[in-house]
């Protein structure tokens, strides 16, 4: 038996889009359980990469995704000078100060995806080093990189835990939900 499904919750396209993404988000949300800011900013792999940073680097995406979807610049301009700070905290920066802007960050994205028009809108995407022409897309192709680009730091996320204390995905899934892995 088919089942009607609000056109709000995760049934919709756009509900489903956003869902798959906020389960990436967890995943880096997640790494970070129980650490200090200390190990969030350690690297005990075998890449440069830190809990912290990933963190980090995905809030700072997706707020630049959205932001050129809007037909704005992006909050932090990054090139050649500043691209290194991309993946580590500076200045005042914090694991929970981080933390709080990612999640603004995931609110504000939900927000924009659920006013646009339709998914099959489009945005221009400007030259830059990483895209090298200007490229019209769509807001259904802007959720699916965003999926794909978190998804992506969250397996490094899953890694880099591990090597830093053991700890698994399933076991941070556990963990946050109040139980235990196993």
């Amino acid at each position: 038996m088919v089942k009607h499904v609000p056109a709000e919750a995760h049934g919709d396209e756009r509900g489903a889009l956003l869902s798959f993404l906020a389960e990436q988000r967890g995943g880096i949300r997640r790494s970070l359980l129980g650490l200090t800011d200390e190990q969030a900013v350690s690297t005990p792999s075998a890449s440069e990469l830190s809990l912290a940073g990933l963190l980090k680097h995905v809030a700072e995406v997706e707020q630049g995704w959205i932001a050129r979807a809007k037909g704005e610049p992006p909050a932090v301009h990054r090139d050649e000078s500043n691209w290194h700070e991309c993946f580590r905290l500076v200045g005042d920066e914090t694991v929970d100060s981080c933390l709080a802007y990612y999640e603004k960050v995931a609110a504000d994205t939900e927000a924009f995806i659920r006013s646009v028009p339709s998914l099959d809108d489009t945005f221009l995407l400007p030259k830059t080093p990483w895209n090298p022409k200007d490229e019209q897309l769509s807001m259904r192709w802007l959720c699916l990189h965003l999926i794909r680009e978190t998804a992506r730091h969250a397996g490094h996320a899953d890694i880099v835990r591990e090597s830093l204390d053991g700890a698994t995905a399933f076991e941070l899934v556990a963990k946050e939900q109040g139980g235990s892995w196993g």
